[in-house]
């Protein structure tokens, strides 16, 4: 199992629709690229993410790159639909530097690479969210998303 941190906006949306991606194996709700070791009071240069948990021999990073790219505005600089600031930035976080690497190559792929704001930096440390973070969507569905719903369901495991 490996794992890369993914930054969409609120953090709601982006854990919703990347825990039914196939080959993703559990989410968490964090914040990455801080300053601080705790979730309490500001977020201290933190980016609202995403931990995916993944099976390497299931899905590449290329191709969860592909995925996150249809839920994001990767020309927004620090802002998706209408949460706007620093913690809403996009961005790509990994320990893994090939990680890192192959989510370069995805965005150098793109034709609109030169307008893409989407960083793609080492992770240099995360905090989990509170519960009231976790699985928002799924315990809240009504709650605030900046993704359109049927982004959030497009690939909906069975239960």
């Amino acid at each position: 199992m490996e794992q890369i941190y993914f930054a969409g906006g609120c953090l709601w949306g982006v854990q919703e629709f990347m825990k039914h991606l196939p080959g993703v194996i559990a989410t968490e709700a964090g914040r990455a690229n801080g300053t601080t070791d705790t979730t309490q009071g500001e977020y201290d240069g933190y980016a609202e993410c995403v931990l995916v948990q993944f099976d390497a021999e299931a899905v590449t990073v290329k191709q969860l790159m592909a995925y996150f790219f249809e839920i994001i505005d990767p020309y927004s600089l620090n802002k998706q639909g209408e949460d706007v600031g620093l913690k809403y930035r996009t961005g790509v976080y990994s320990s893994d530097s090939l990680h890192l690497a192959q989510a370069r190559e995805y965005i150098d792929s793109r034709k609109d690479k030169p307008r893409i704001v989407v960083e793609v930096m080492p992770l240099t440390n995360y905090v989990k969210s509170d519960e009231e973070h976790q699985d928002r969507l799924s315990r809240f569905p009504n709650d605030y998303c900046h993704l359109p719903l049927g982004l959030l369901h497009k690939y909906k495991k069975p239960n």
